[in-house]
């Protein structure tokens, strides 16, 4: 009887620390909710710098005439030469003179590239002419290397005496001293004295 009463109380007892247990809070620490961000420095992306001074390519600047296809201006990179200069231009007419020049010669800016004709050549030869001239001389048009436009600078000559200049030059040949332009119809004495000390055959 007294191990019933001892039995049944043990087994209340445990009962009661069941119960207990099962009531109890469990404290767990904070789980942190949210996503991490990430923190980096900020990070300024520059652009390549480019080079504010970029080379430009340098040019001179030649007038070719005479016996060439399309005379003209015409600008060449620094370093070219005349051979290259008449490419240009359309390369040799028929009638010129092939071994007038020196094609290999470097060239120069402002640089007047003149290229005869086979029998210009031989007067230009006699007179020591090279057929390459940066400035007319002594400030002067020359009457056989001139453009039309440097023609018309000339006092009393416009356009249509300018293109008969040209006209006489390519059907004569070189003017062999400045008195002959008076040969061309329109320029008589009156013009003649006006531009005379202008102008040179040389």
């Amino acid at each position: 009887m007294i191990i019933s009463v001892i039995l049944a109380g043990m087994l209340l007892l445990c009962c009661g620390c069941t119960d207990r247990a099962s009531d109890a809070e469990v404290l767990l620490p904070e789980t942190v909710s949210g996503d991490l961000e990430t923190v980096q420095p900020d990070r300024e992306e520059k652009p390549a710098e480019k080079n504010s001074e970029t080379a430009e390519e340098a040019f001179c600047t030649v007038y070719v005439c005479g016996a060439v296809m399309s005379p003209g201006v015409y600008s060449l990179p620094q370093g070219s030469r005349i051979y290259e200069a008449l490419n240009a231009a359309g390369g040799l007419c028929a009638e010129a003179d092939q071994v007038f020049l020196n094609q290999a010669e470097l060239l120069t800016d402002g640089q007047q590239i003149y290229v005869p004709t086979e029998e210009e050549a031989e007067t230009l030869k006699q007179a020591g002419d090279t057929g390459t001239k940066t400035d007319a001389e002594d400030g002067k048009i020359n009457l056989n290397t001139a453009s039309r436009e440097e023609l018309m600078t000339l006092p009393g000559i416009g356009e249509a005496k300018a293109d008969s200049i040209l006209d006489y030059r390519k059907e004569h040949g070189r003017f062999t001293s400045i008195e002959e332009l008076m040969q061309i119809p329109g320029i008589k004495e009156g013009i003649f004295a006006k531009l005379k000390d202008s102008i040179t055959a040389v």
